[in-house]
C-alpha cells in the first residue's frame, strides 16, 4: 500500500503532460484573437472576436474594410474559413473581421434574443426589445475601439442571421448609415407580428448595398414549422425598394435545398461575393 501515492504522481504526472499535449495541438483561427469590450451603459462584457488580413503586418501602409458579424461563436468561424479563399484570391478585398459575441455570464439565447430584437414582446421567456441599446454599444464602444487599434477605413459591412438579420434590418431602417453594406440571412421578420415592417425607416442618401437570403425550404410546407422565413425576406425586400433610400441596391438569393440551419455558410460566402466583387 505504501507504494500508492508513488503511482498516483506518476498518474497525475502522465495526465498533466497529456493535457498539456492536448493545448499545443489545439487548432486557432490564423492572426485572429479575443478582446473583452465592457458597455459603459449597461456594464456588460462582450468578447470581440478579431481576424486580420494576411497582409496587414507586412503592408504598414495599407486600410481595411472591417466585416462586423452577429453570433460571432457560430457566424466568425464560418465567415473567416469561406472568405480564407476569396481574399487570398483577390476575389474580394482582405478586410478585418470582428465578430461581437455573447454577453459575459449569460446565456447565448438570452443575450441574442434581449439584443436583437427592437420591441418587447412579452410572450417570451428572455428579455427583449433592447436592441436599441446594443446598437449604441456598438456604435460607441466597438467602433471607436477597432479604429482606434487598427488600420480601417471607412468600408464597414454587418452580417447577420435569423434574429441577427432582424437587427440589421433594425439599424438599416433607423441608423442606416451605421454600415456601408447589410448582409441579413434568413431574417426574423416574423418577430412580433412582422414589426419589423412597420418600422419607419430614415431617409438616407447614401449608397448602401443590402444582400437579403433564404433557405428555399424556410417554408411552412417544407421545413419550418413556424414561420414561413420565404415570405418573409420578400416583404423585408420590398420595404427597402419603397423606401426612400434611392440610392439602396437591394439583392435577394433563395438558397435552393437550404433550411434555416443550413442556410448561413452560403448567405456569408455569396452575400460578400455580391457586395465587393465589383
Amino acid at each position: 500500500m505504501k507504494f500508492l501515492p508513488y503511482i498516483f504522481i506518476i498518474f497525475l504526472i502522465g495526465l498533466i503532460q497529456q493535457v498539456k499535449a492536448q493545448d499545443t495541438n489545439a487548432f486557432e483561427v490564423p492572426r485572429s484573437k479575443v478582446v473583452d469590450i465592457k458597455d459603459p451603459d449597461s456594464e456588460r462584457v462582450y468578447p470581440l472576436f478579431i481576424k486580420l488580413p494576411r497582409s496587414y503586418d507586412k503592408r504598414k501602409e495599407k486600410s481595411y474594410p472591417v466585416i462586423y458579424l452577429t453570433d460571432a461563436w457560430y457566424s466568425f468561424q464560418v465567415v473567416s474559413g469561406a472568405t480564407r479563399l476569396l481574399m487570398n484570391s483577390g476575389k474580394i478585398p482582405e478586410a478585418i473581421i470582428v465578430g461581437i459575441s455573447y454577453s459575459k455570464g449569460s446565456r447565448g439565447s438570452s443575450s441574442r434574443i434581449r439584443d436583437y430584437t427592437h420591441t418587447e414582446d412579452s410572450t417570451w421567456k428572455y428579455q427583449t426589445g433592447k436592441a436599441k441599446q446594443h446598437v449604441s454599444f456598438i456604435k460607441n464602444t466597438v467602433f471607436p475601439y477597432i479604429e482606434k487599434n487598427y488600420r480601417v477605413n471607412d468600408s464597414r459591412t454587418f452580417v447577420g442571421n435569423s434574429l441577427g438579420g432582424l437587427l440589421g434590418a433594425y439599424i438599416l431602417f433607423t441608423h442606416p448609415n451605421t454600415f456601408n453594406n447589410y448582409i441579413l440571412g434568413s431574417p426574423s421578420v416574423w418577430f412580433k407580428d412582422n414589426d419589423i415592417l412597420k418600422v419607419k425607416m430614415k431617409t438616407s442618401l447614401n449608397q448602401h448595398k443590402v444582400f437579403i437570403s433564404v433557405g428555399a425550404n424556410e417554408t411552412l410546407e417544407l421545413d419550418s414549422s413556424q414561420h414561413d422565413m420565404v415570405v418573409g425576406a420578400k416583404k423585408l425586400k420590398s420595404k427597402i425598394l419603397g423606401s426612400n433610400h434611392s440610392n439602396t441596391e437591394v439583392k435577394l438569393l433563395t438558397i435552393q435545398g437550404a433550411n434555416h440551419e443550413t442556410a448561413f455558410p452560403t448567405t456569408a460566402t455569396q452575400g460578400l461575393y455580391w457586395l465587393f466583387k465589383d
